[in-house]
Order: C-alpha cells, then structure tokens, then sequence
C-alpha cells in the first residue's frame, strides 16, 4: 500500500467516527429536550442520594380538560446504551418519584406472562401510557417478543432476577448469576441492557445494591402495593390504587406468578380515571453526568 493510499484510508476511518460521534450527540440532545423536569428521591436515614433522576414525560402544561390529556410517546430514556456512566451503590432503593404537577408510575413485576402481559400492554396503549415492567429471566426468554413489544411502545423494562429467589439467602455469587442472566436476556430481546432492578420480595441486602451498580442498575422499590397476586378481587385493587394515588407515588402490580386477571380489570378501571384526575403517569429516566 502507497503511502497516499494509506492516507487515503485513515481519513476515510477518522470522518467515519466523527460522523458516529455527531450522531450520538444529536441523539443526546433530543432525548434531553424529551422528558420533563421531575426528579427521583430517595428515602433514606443516612445521607442523601445524588446525582438526581428527572423523569421522561412531556413538558408541564395548563388542561383545558383533564381528561384529554394523555402522555406523548417518548424517544428515549438517555444517551445511547454504549455511553459509558457510573452507577452508585446506593443504601437504600428508590421509593417514589416526584416532579412537576401529579406523576406517578405504573410497575408490574414477575412477568411476562402471554396470558396477562399482552392485555395490559393494549390497556396502556389505549391510554396511550408507559409504565415499568420488573421482569423475570426465565419468565423473558420465553417470551422475548413480548419484551421486544415494550421497546417498541416505550416501556422499561427492568430486571427482578431469573427465578425471583430470596436475594439474602443468597451467595454473591448465585446473585450476580441471577441477575446477569436476566439482563443478557433482556438485552437481547430489548435491545438495551436493563437500567432498573427490583429485589424480589423487596428483601434487598448490601451484597443487592453493589452488584447492581456493578451491572449498571439502580434499585426501584414501591410506595403503593396493590398486593393483586393475593387476588383479594378487582374492586380492591381499584380502590388501593386510586386511595394511595398522590404526586411521586410508585404502583406495584403484577403480570404473571398466578392469575393476573384481576389485576388486568383492575388497570382497565383505575387508569382511565387517574388520568381523568389529572395523574401524569411516566417513566423515569437515569441521569447521566
């Protein structure tokens, strides 16, 4: 090869990465512009959790009507998968998120399950609504084009482990096992490694919270359980959710480990009139410094 040859090519290679670069940086800045100005709190006794995660939602603005107002789809959730951040090891995981006007988020763990999960998605879609699913490993690789379905209607998709075990009765090593597993997987169908975890059984441990920030996720508990997988009946879950909805709430359901119909009549009935109340329901999204 000549040297003008040589040349040649490398500035061919270095406008190639400069083009990617400009990419990803309008790619940044159009997600930024994307979400509103809401912030996740942690409840903590010890000391206060830092960098602030705004929420993903549309810009605050007066309702001539409440019940018009719906969410708009969003582009994304931050910079690309491959932009490099830190996550920090948090003591305690994160209860409630709290921003502009009334927010509040919608999370169904366990699944997903093709008996349930598809008619919550179509509840969501009507309403034209994100919410959170915590799924489980072995639950996800039999049911990848449901997690693909998420992606597409801009959901998260979070990581509740492979087998929903008891995390403290775990070793550290059958821990990070369940919970690599579960984001290989949900990357795969996804298309983005998961950012959010949830400890089954809300039982979390030291050994939790490092080795999710060692995988790149922050821990996302509850504030209002509906407490659907005891199946106490359709009209009590309703009635949980619209008495706990208040600005920051986070709603724990679930779409799988059981009968989920209830709790699929159940997000048909309270939504709707959430939204009617004025409710904002959203989707956090990491910050990234």
């Amino acid at each position: 090869m000549t040297k003008d040859q040589l040349f040649t090519r490398l500035s061919s290679k270095a406008a190639a990465v400069l083009t990617r670069r400009r990419a990803l940086l309008a790619g940044t800045v159009a997600v930024a512009s994307a979400g509103t100005a809401g912030v996740l709190a942690a409840v903590t006794g010890e000391e206060p959790v830092r960098p602030a995660l705004p929420a993903a939602g549309p810009p605050a603005h007066r309702l001539a009507k409440p019940s018009a107002y719906r969410l708009q789809p969003l582009t994304g959730y931050g910079p690309p998968a491959a932009a490099p951040h830190k996550t920090l090891v948090r003591h305690e995981p994160f209860l409630k998120i709290s921003g502009r006007g009334r927010t509040m988020v919608l999370t169904f763990d366990d699944g997903p399950d093709p008996r349930y999960t598809p008619h919550i998605l179509d509840t969501l879609a009507e309403y034209d609504v994100r919410a959170m699913f915590f799924v489980c490993g072995e639950m996800a690789v039999d049911n990848q084009d449901l997690l693909a379905r998420m992606a597409d209607e801009g959901h998260i998709v979070g990581n509740h482990t492979w087998s929903h075990p008891l995390l403290t009765r775990l070793t550290r090593s059958r821990m990070r096992s369940e919970m690599e597993r579960t984001s290989d997987v949900i990357e795969d169908a996804y298309g983005e490694r998961p950012e959010w975890f949830r400890a089954p059984y809300g039982a979390w441990n030291r050994a939790a919270f490092q080795l999710g920030a060692e995988l790149g996720m922050e821990p996302l508990a509850w504030s209002v359980d509906t407490l659907d997988w005891t199946t106490p009946g359709t009209r009590t879950i309703v009635g949980r959710v619209e008495n706990g909805a208040a600005p920051g709430v986070v709603v724990l359901s679930h779409d799988a480990g059981g009968n989920r119909s209830q709790s699929v009549r159940a997000l048909r009935d309270y939504l709707p009139q959430l939204l009617d109340s004025g409710y904002h329901i959203t989707v956090p999204r990491r910050h990234y410094a």
